[in-house]
């Protein structure tokens, strides 16, 4: 009798083993991209998998993991709207591989955002040797035509973003609006000098975002702050070859800039004005500059920095910044 009692308890234990480690397994999967029909080629167009990948995820509890494997070349002929809100308390994005665009002429979809996360909380996207590529060369020569961004994130809180890297963005690389709490580290963000508009990355309308040791190279602005945001840190940032930093708070009546911090950068500007900080009335607040060398890419040519209604503190800048 006592033997089986011993082995009902050592069967309950088993079983409740199980249960825990198959609660676990259920919570934290993986799911590649190629089991919803993803080919990974780099000649079919997989939008539609990532689409089914993601609303699958989305229903999911726990932290799910998005896999988008190596040694694969993902083509996305349309956006990619990754919607929340999610079941999930995190979800994992892990970019092993990499995301394509086609040209210009075929593409499928508007001309907004590539990849865009919308009303999402605790989303992690890490870049384990994968990249992003916009195709903007098919872009560039139609200046005045509307041109999509790579990646966008809109009301996205409790962000992290890490070691990603884009590059030729038909437009700006990346977009922020209206995200509380975000970090972004070690992102790479390469486009040609000539590349028109395509800044690295735009803010508006947001607080917490943290930008750290990443390297910005395009044609345009590196980071640009457009009007409504507070508390901003952009530090140890290697700038250039485009127009530097950017805040502008001439939106309209009612948009506010403060709290922001540029510390650390290095680079050059292809414009005379390697700092333009443009704000409207009352002003912006309580903006830091420090330790900031942008110096102009045309060799012996000074590099100026404008400001207009800023307060706040300037140390160690070049160009000198007066306010």
């Amino acid at each position: 009798m006592q033997r089986l009692i011993t082995r009902v308890l050592i069967l309950c234990f088993i079983s409740q083993c199980l249960c825990d480690i198959s609660m676990d397994e259920s919570e934290n999967t993986i799911y590649d991209v190629r089991n919803y029909g993803a080919n990974g080629n780099g000649k079919s167009d997989d939008s539609k998998a990532f689409m089914d990948a993601w609303n699958d995820i989305c229903g999911r509890e726990g932290t799910p993991t998005l896999l988008i494997p190596q040694n694969r070349v993902f083509l996305v002929k349309r956006n990619i709207i990754m919607k929340g809100p999610c079941k999930a308390t995190n979800i994992n994005i892990q970019l092993q591989g990499r995301i394509v665009a086609p040209e210009k002429n075929e593409w499928q979809g508007d001309k907004s955002t590539m990849i865009y996360f919308t009303n999402i909380n605790g989303l992690r996207i890490v870049g384990k040797g994968g990249s992003m590529d916009g195709f903007g060369s098919s872009w560039w020569p139609c200046k005045n035509c509307p041109r999509p961004s790579v990646i966008g994130f809109n009301a996205c809180n409790d962000l992290s973003v890490s070691n990603l890297i884009i590059t030729n963005s038909p437009k700006a690389h990346i977009t922020i609006n209206g995200c509380k709490g975000a970090i972004f580290s070690h992102v790479s963000i390469r486009s040609p000098a000539d590349s028109p508009n395509t800044d690295g990355i735009d803010i508006s309308s947001s607080k917490n975002i943290f930008i750290k040791d990443s390297n910005i190279a395009s044609g345009d602005d590196c980071i640009a702050i457009i009007g409504d945001s507070s508390y901003i840190n952009a530090t140890g940032i290697a700038c250039g070859p485009g127009h530097g930093i950017r805040v502008d708070q001439n939106g309209g009546e009612g948009v506010q800039v403060s709290e922001v911090t540029f510390r650390g950068f290095r680079g050059t500007s292809a414009d005379d004005r390697a700092i333009d900080l443009a704000c409207g009335s009352p002003g912006c607040f309580n903006i830091l500059l420090d330790e900031i060398k942008i110096v102009s890419s045309q060799p012996g040519k000074p590099a100026s920095c404008s400001c207009t209604n800023v307060h706040g503190t300037s140390t160690s800048t070049i160009p000198n910044c007066n306010y």
